[in-house]
């Protein structure tokens, strides 16, 4: 049996079959232990290249498998619809919510968890160490040619508070953990080794850094407004790397200004940022232009994990894929 998969380019529909014929029998997947690690002969695939938008391709309506373009808006819902035999919309990004509207009822929608999860990770702990230790000081002083040293900050005994549980979130708290922080995890529901949102009240004032790796939701959008961020100790450094809606940025803005917190934002809410919005000024604050998962090799990493989830459609049927997105998610 044949399967189709719609990818978004031509680039895409060479690393798909790169990824597809990567893992045959015997030799046990990718062998990196990273997205689409998996074993097994490759099905008989028939790609198209499209991507949602304008005219649909000959072959069209046999697409099972489509795969969304990254970093850029879901095609029309109609789009999607006017597909007979969907069954998967597989993205490469760990956030879906622009798609939940878009993806047809019955059709699973997974993510692109595993994929970005170590770059996005560690440039939430380069943005807060550089922050901790005052690196955008030091550079100044470089211009400036002075040599001047201070005692900054480290992670050594800090107490972290990461909010989110996930893949990004214990990547970012394993790394504070190696370098001897307290670390505390709080998700939407509360399991083992982690707190539930309704619990931080009691959590916040206690934390010098709180890292924002949740997705967002209506319970999540906000979550970072006035209240939580006045509940935070002086001296305090907010991370966010996910998404910019989850903080209230004028609340934000009126910490910084009182420079009571700092904060490290690679998402802000407006984005992009406009040029004349006060975050750009903002004291103690280091900001980038969402680059999380922008590091070489994502795309090969995301096509592994693509192929994968094609080896298990024709092998197992939608119930064996993986990062299945439930719900609200």
């Amino acid at each position: 049996m044949t399967i189709t998969v719609s990818v978004p380019t031509d680039d895409e529909r060479d690393l798909l079959r790169h990824g597809l014929a990567a893992a045959v029998p015997g030799d046990g997947g990718t062998g990196d232990g990273g997205p689409g690690d998996g074993a097994g002969a490759a099905p008989d695939v028939d790609i198209v290249v499209w991507d949602g938008t304008g005219t649909a391709p000959d072959g069209a309506e046999r697409i099972e498998l489509f795969v969304g373009r990254y970093n850029a808006p879901p095609p029309a819902r109609e789009a999607l619809a006017e597909l007979p035999v969907l069954r998967v919309v597989q993205l490469v990004s760990a956030g879906v919510e622009p798609w939940l509207p878009v993806v047809p009822d019955g059709v699973a929608l997974c993510n692109g968890r595993g994929v970005h999860g170590s770059s996005t990770a560690e440039l939430a702990v380069a943005g807060l160490l550089s922050l901790l230790r005052e690196l955008p000081a030091q550079l100044d002083a470089q211009r400036d040619r002075r040599w001047e040293r201070r005692e900054a900050r480290g992670l050594a005994g800090r107490r972290v508070l990461v909010l989110g549980a996930g893949d990004i979130g214990r990547r970012i708290g394993g790394v504070a953990e190696l370098l001897d922080a307290e670390v505390t995890y709080v998700a939407r529901t509360a399991r083992e080794g982690v707190h539930a949102l309704a619990e931080l009240p009691d959590l916040l004032p206690r934390q010098q850094v709180v890292v924002v790796a949740l997705p967002l939701t209506a319970e999540t959008e906000r979550l970072v407004d006035a209240a939580f961020l006045a509940a935070l100790p002086d001296g305090a450094v907010l991370v966010n790397i996910s998404r910019g809606r989850h903080v209230d940025t004028d609340a934000l803005v009126a910490e910084l200004r009182a420079e009571r917190l700092s904060a490290f934002l690679d998402v802000t809410d407006p984005e992009p940022l406009p040029a004349g919005h006060p975050l750009w000024d903002a004291p103690g604050l280091l900001l980038t232009p969402h680059l999380g998962g922008g590091t070489s090799g994502w795309e090969q990493r995301a096509y592994r994990l693509v192929a994968e989830q094609v080896r298990r459609l024709a092998d197992g049927g939608v119930e064996s894929l993986v990062n299945r997105v439930a719900g609200d998610y």
